[in-house]
């Protein structure tokens, strides 16, 4: 049986080194990766990039979504190759459902009034707005069980999400014909827990809760992450 590739997807605010040690766990156990970056413009344009990312490797394929990437790989899951899906602290939408709705199900998390606007161009002169986390306030919303000197370069490296994606509507929901799994952060003060665990039950993921880690649960306990994924990956090779 072929062994699939997996694809991780990272969210807001973050890239894909944010993934390391669980690539390097994943690698050590023979499986092939890709961790492409996601654009963050977008609900339907992010995903579409995943799925041409997805459609593109040879065999099947598993998507992994932390964060925002959730939504992501929600959408581009439908992907032929697809085989499976797993959420790391993770939306999980359902098909017409805008992140926005999905948390506004549940009390805000200290997330909401930690975000720091900008602007950027974009076509025709016009310009959209993009959000960051105040760089005083990324250690305890993101990544409260990472190192203060890790954090700190995190903080002044994020990459910013387009506002525009709180509002966009999935277009599909893959869970609903793929299998998923997903790792609930308990301590997450980016996304409600609540949301999570709302979701992955909705979903009929297959659920594990680390009660005691951050937002930055793939980089702060990349084992179990991998363990997750590799999970995953036996279930569907």
């Amino acid at each position: 049986m072929t062994t699939p590739t997996v694809v991780l997807v990272h969210g807001a605010f973050a890239d894909a080194t944010s993934w390391s040690g669980v690539i390097a766990e994943l690698q050590s156990q023979g499986v092939p990766v890709v961790a492409p970056p996601n654009p963050l413009r977008g609900l339907a344009d992010d995903a579409s990039y995943i799925s041409s990312v997805a459609s593109q490797i040879d065999g099947p394929v598993v998507l992994v979504g932390h964060s925002y990437g959730g939504a992501l790989i929600t959408v581009a899951g439908t992907t032929e190759n697809v085989v499976g899906l797993v959420y790391v602290a993770a939306y999980v939408l359902e098909e017409g459902e805008s992140l926005g709705e999905l948390q506004g199900r549940f009390p805000d998390s200290p997330l909401v009034s930690s975000l720091k606007q900008w602007t950027y161009p974009v076509a025709g002169g016009d310009r959209a707005v993009e959000v960051t986390i105040a760089e005083d306030a990324f250690p305890s919303v993101f990544a409260a069980d990472v190192p203060e000197d890790v954090t700190k370069v995190l903080a002044v490296a994020q990459r910013p999400l387009a506002v525009a994606a709180f509002e966009e509507t999935a277009s599909a929901a893959a869970w609903r014909t793929k299998p998923s799994w997903a790792l609930v952060a308990g301590a997450d003060h980016a996304i409600n827990p609540d949301v999570q665990r709302f979701a992955a039950k909705r979903a009929g993921a297959t659920v594990v809760e680390i009660g005691s880690a951050s937002h930055a649960v793939a980089l702060s306990r990349p084992k179990e992450v991998a363990g997750l994924i590799l999970e995953a990956v036996r279930a569907t090779g």
